[in-house]
Formats: C-alpha cells, structure tokens, sequence
C-alpha cells in the first residue's frame, strides 16, 4: 500500500474577507474530490484571509500510481481556479 500526500499553499490576492475564501476553497475541495476520489481539506492558515493550505492524501497499490494521481489534482487545481500555487510539498508513504 502506498499514500501519496499533497500540502499545496495558494494565494488568492483577490480576497477580502475570510467568507470569500472560503467560497474559494470549498469549490476546490468539492470539485477534487469529486474528479479525483481522494481526501482534500483546508489543513492550516484558516484565519488569514488570502492563503489557503490544502491537503490531499490518495491511497494505492503503486508509488507510481499515486504519483500520477498527485500530478492530475495538481494540475486540476491550475486550470479550475485563478489562485497562485506558492508552495508544493509532495511525499509517497
């Protein structure tokens, strides 16, 4: 069994208040979790209102498998939302 775990910092300029990031991360996490079938939440940073810090886990019987899975949420996040991605943190259990 191998995990593949993501904490993806983004910054969402744009945002004013906490309300509207959190309108911003909750479309991120239903629309991963929907396409991907993996587990993603908001994992720290939850009271400053332009950095969101995701984390998603997958689980699967390759390292490779689960590499692959981590590309496509990362690249899924890119094109689905205008949010910079400041920091990519990636390990395989």
């Amino acid at each position: 069994m191998q995990i593949g775990v993501l904490e993806i910092r983004l910054y969402i300029p744009w945002s004013h208040s906490l309300k509207e990031k959190r309108m911003v991360v909750k479309s991120i996490v239903a629309k991963v979790r929907h396409v991907f079938n993996v587990s993603v939440a908001e994992i720290a940073e939850q009271d400053i209102h332009q950095v969101a810090v995701l984390g998603v886990a997958c689980v699967s019987d390759a390292a490779s498998h689960a590499d692959s899975i981590l590309d496509h949420v990362l690249d899924f996040i890119e094109e689905n939302t205008e949010a910079q991605m400041v920091d990519v943190q990636r390990e395989i259990r």
